[in-house]
């Protein structure tokens, strides 16, 4: 499977870093708690200086969005989600032991990180791209929405969308849960040093889930001159 950006994304927002993941062999099985409480006191500490509305990894996504006719205030990145979470309720929430380290790997770096099961993606191809308009995506509660036409999301062979608004929010149709055993890790920064940011997050993705699970994983910083990532074999 290839997974990537197109080519007007790179135009558009030269100033993106990005950096994918896959591996195999996770389960639901692993207590990633411990270290996900790491991750979650370091996001805490930094909150306890400023809000998350300050932090140059938010500021340079809410730029983002207001570019691409989003209101930042409505519709916040997932970072910045799981930030004012964290800071109003103290904790982020259970849900699946990967998707909780990943969400601690997030708050803990600012920076967007969408987890996707491989198995419920049609290949050969994951693009970031603008909608169409006739893509199909499967909310968390079930129901079915179109992307509006120009709106960033991510798109596989089948024309299913698996994010609305780029890193608003992810689709419950790819959601990790109980049966996944292969995913797609992808962090994605705007700010500056986010090119140092997101190789940084990803080693620590690496490691952990090779501590907790054995996994095999392959990995890549995209770019807009080498901006395919294939993994699967």
């Amino acid at each position: 499977m290839r997974f990537r950006h197109a080519d007007t994304i790179w135009a558009t927002f030269p100033e993106l870093a990005s950096g994918a993941l896959y591996a195999t062999g996770v389960d639901a099985r692993v207590d990633t708690g411990p270290r996900a409480a790491a991750y979650t006191a370091r996001a805490r500490d930094r909150l306890a200086g400023t809000s998350e509305g300050e932090f140059p990894e938010v500021l340079a996504w809410r730029r983002t969005f207001s570019r691409l006719g989003v209101k930042p205030t409505q519709y916040r990145c997932a970072s910045e989600s799981l930030l004012r979470r964290l800071r109003k309720e103290g904790a982020l929430p259970r849900i699946h032991p990967l998707v909780d380290l990943c969400n601690a790997l997030s708050v803990a770096y600012g920076i967007p990180v969408a987890v996707l099961d491989v198995d419920r993606i049609a290949g050969p191809l994951l693009e970031v791209r603008p909608a169409a308009g006739d893509e199909t995506y499967t909310a968390f509660g079930g129901g079915v929405e179109h992307p509006a036409p120009g709106e960033v999301t991510f798109v596989d062979s089948a024309g299913r969308a698996h994010a609305r608004r780029w890193t608003h929010r992810q689709s419950g149709h790819s959601a990790v849960g109980e049966h996944t055993r292969r995913v797609l890790v992808v962090a994605e920064a705007m700010h500056d040093g986010g090119a140092e940011t997101v190789p940084e997050l990803l080693k620590a993705v690496e490691e952990e889930v090779a501590a907790h699970w054995g996994a095999v994983t392959e990995q890549a910083v995209l770019t807009r001159a080498a901006p395919d990532f294939v993994f699967g074999g």
